[in-house]
């Protein structure tokens, strides 16, 4: 029966491979782009919303307690309240517009006496890598009105630290409220703020992400491609192997035809030599 190479151990290699892989494409890689595009469609809606949007009191925003999340997020919020430099912490390794940078984090308590994270902004390195001199935030209550932001998740779970790499300031991985809580000992609630160009206490304002789409969209199309085309590849070479001395057949009986062992070329090879010495062999010389 035709149909008994199917069961072939490389036959069931070959068919369980394919399908791996295009059940990876289809529900998992592609899925995940889609996901992606999704999320980047999302953040670009708030962003240009919040441009044109007036800001609203923190409270209306998010309920006390709340945790920022992306239906919030990038909304413009005004905060009063006065801010707490003697607990800052600097966040190191930071990249803004391709340039290293520190962003100034500033505990800042509410008039309803609530504790939040103020992203101040970001400073250039000094000399060595390390945090040049920066305006400290202003005294007593301010208003201010900055952006909602979603923390940030440290992997490795890494304390802010300070030694004498850091001049004595406190520096995190991450732009993480929890962080800045652990070090400082102040209750902080979740999340932080990204201060606004003008707004009381901003050093150089963080810019905005591009409101672009990004490649996540066609990543994803090219991962069901690459689905429909492993799936279309194993049909085709199916349907081969079944016409009369299937492709993969004839290929395999040209390599067994090509493959000599040692033995053989050896027996071929006296077999030539003998037939050479052999006089009756040789061809009869004419007169």
């Amino acid at each position: 029966m035709r149909w008994k190479f199917l069961l072939r151990p490389s036959w069931l290699a070959l068919f369980a491979g394919v399908l791996v892989f295009a059940f990876a494409c289809f529900y998992l890689l592609s899925p995940w782009q889609f996901s992606r595009n999704s999320e980047r469609e999302a953040q670009n809606s708030a962003v240009q919303a919040s441009m044109t949007a007036q800001p609203k009191p923190l409270d209306s925003v998010l309920a006390p307690g709340a945790v920022p999340d992306q239906h919030t997020e990038w909304t413009r919020v005004s905060i009063t309240g006065s801010y707490l430099p003697q607990d800052e912490v600097v966040a190191r390794l930071r990249t803004v517009l391709g340039e290293p940078a520190f962003e100034i984090l500033t505990p800042f308590r509410t008039a309803n006496g609530e504790v939040v994270v103020i992203d101040r902004g970001y400073v250039q390195p000094g000399d060595h890598n390390s945090v040049p001199p920066y305006a400290a935030p202003p005294a007593g209550t301010v208003e201010v009105v900055a952006r909602v932001r979603q923390d940030e998740t440290d992997p490795k779970n890494r304390p802010a630290f300070a030694d004498a790499s850091t001049g004595g300031k406190l520096q995190s991985y991450v732009v993480d409220s929890r962080v800045v809580a652990a070090s400082s000992g102040l209750d902080i609630r979740r999340g932080y703020f990204q201060l606004d160009q003008g707004a009381p206490g901003v050093l150089n304002a963080l810019p905005l992400p591009q409101l672009d789409s990004g490649p996540f969209f066609s990543y994803a199309l090219q991962w069901i491609a690459f689905g429909v085309m492993a799936l279309g590849g194993l049909t085709y070479f199916t349907v081969r192997e079944l016409k009369p001395g299937g492709a993969l057949a004839e290929m395999g009986e040209r390599a067994k035809r090509k493959r000599k062992s040692v033995a053989q070329i050896l027996a071929e090879d006296n077999a030539s030599e003998n037939a050479a010495a052999d006089p009756s062999e040789r061809p009869a010389r004419r007169n």
